[in-house]
Protein backbone atom coordinates (compact mmCIF):
# COMPACT_ATOMS: atom_id res chain seq x y z
CA UNK A 1 0.00 0.00 0.00
CA UNK A 2 1.60 3.20 -0.79
CA UNK A 3 0.70 6.90 0.24
CA UNK A 4 -2.11 7.60 -1.91
CA UNK A 5 -3.68 4.19 -1.39
CA UNK A 6 -3.29 4.92 2.92
CA UNK A 7 -4.55 8.24 2.91
CA UNK A 8 -7.55 7.35 0.32
CA UNK A 9 -8.24 4.50 2.65
CA UNK A 10 -7.68 6.88 5.73
CA UNK A 11 -10.46 8.97 4.81
CA UNK A 12 -13.02 6.38 3.59
CA UNK A 13 -12.87 4.78 6.97
CA UNK A 14 -13.16 7.89 8.97
CA UNK A 15 -15.27 9.83 6.69
CA UNK A 16 -13.03 12.79 6.53
CA UNK A 17 -11.99 14.79 3.11
CA UNK A 18 -8.67 12.81 1.68
CA UNK A 19 -7.12 16.57 2.13
CA UNK A 20 -7.75 16.17 5.75
CA UNK A 21 -6.64 12.94 6.06
CA UNK A 22 -3.37 13.75 4.70
CA UNK A 23 -3.30 16.25 7.23
CA UNK A 24 -3.62 14.55 9.88
CA UNK A 25 -1.08 11.96 8.84
CA UNK A 26 1.73 14.67 8.58
CA UNK A 27 0.83 15.75 11.81
CA UNK A 28 1.43 12.73 13.23
CA UNK A 29 4.23 12.22 11.29
CA UNK A 30 5.62 15.74 12.61
CA UNK A 31 4.43 15.02 16.08
CA UNK A 32 6.77 11.69 16.45
CA UNK A 33 9.07 13.10 14.44
CA UNK A 34 9.68 15.86 17.35
CA UNK A 35 9.59 12.90 19.71
CA UNK A 36 12.31 10.86 18.42
CA UNK A 37 14.24 14.10 18.05
CA UNK A 38 13.86 14.90 21.89
CA UNK A 39 14.84 11.09 22.33
CA UNK A 40 11.49 10.12 23.72
CA UNK A 41 9.49 7.07 22.77
CA UNK A 42 6.18 6.82 21.11
CA UNK A 43 3.72 4.28 22.09
CA UNK A 44 1.06 3.76 19.26
CA UNK A 45 -1.99 1.62 21.05
CA UNK A 46 -2.64 -1.80 19.86
CA UNK A 47 -0.14 -0.97 17.33
CA UNK A 48 3.48 -0.86 18.96
CA UNK A 49 6.25 1.48 20.26
CA UNK A 50 8.34 3.15 17.99
CA UNK A 51 11.81 4.35 20.17
CA UNK A 52 15.17 5.59 19.64
CA UNK A 53 18.01 4.15 21.03
CA UNK A 54 21.56 4.83 20.79
CA UNK A 55 24.54 2.55 18.98
CA UNK A 56 27.79 2.43 20.99
CA UNK A 57 31.14 3.69 19.04
CA UNK A 58 32.63 0.73 17.40
CA UNK A 59 35.60 -0.36 14.82
CA UNK A 60 34.93 -1.85 11.59
CA UNK A 61 36.70 -3.57 9.22
CA UNK A 62 36.55 -2.69 5.38
CA UNK A 63 36.83 -6.39 4.04
CA UNK A 64 38.23 -5.56 0.97
CA UNK A 65 40.93 -3.55 2.45
CA UNK A 66 41.49 -4.46 5.68
CA UNK A 67 41.47 -0.74 7.10
CA UNK A 68 40.24 -0.31 10.16
CA UNK A 69 37.65 2.69 10.62
CA UNK A 70 36.21 4.04 13.85
CA UNK A 71 31.94 4.61 13.63
CA UNK A 72 30.77 7.26 15.83
CA UNK A 73 27.91 6.89 18.10
CA UNK A 74 24.88 7.50 16.45
CA UNK A 75 20.64 7.37 17.28
CA UNK A 76 18.78 4.67 15.27
CA UNK A 77 14.98 3.88 15.21
CA UNK A 78 13.20 1.16 16.54
CA UNK A 79 10.12 -0.68 16.05
CA UNK A 80 9.02 -3.09 18.85
CA UNK A 81 5.17 -4.29 17.57
CA UNK A 82 2.18 -5.17 20.18
CA UNK A 83 2.32 -8.84 21.14
CA UNK A 84 -0.94 -9.12 19.20
CA UNK A 85 0.27 -8.50 15.72
CA UNK A 86 3.45 -10.65 16.32
CA UNK A 87 0.96 -13.31 16.94
CA UNK A 88 -1.16 -12.60 13.88
CA UNK A 89 1.50 -12.18 11.68
CA UNK A 90 3.51 -15.76 13.10
CA UNK A 91 -0.61 -16.95 12.44
CA UNK A 92 -0.55 -16.20 8.86
CA UNK A 93 -3.77 -14.37 9.84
Amino acid sequence: MNNKEFIAELAERTGYSTKDAQRMVNFLVDAMGDAFQEGDSVLVPNFGLFETKKKMERIMVNPSTGQRMLVPPKLVLNFKPNQTWKDKLKGGQ
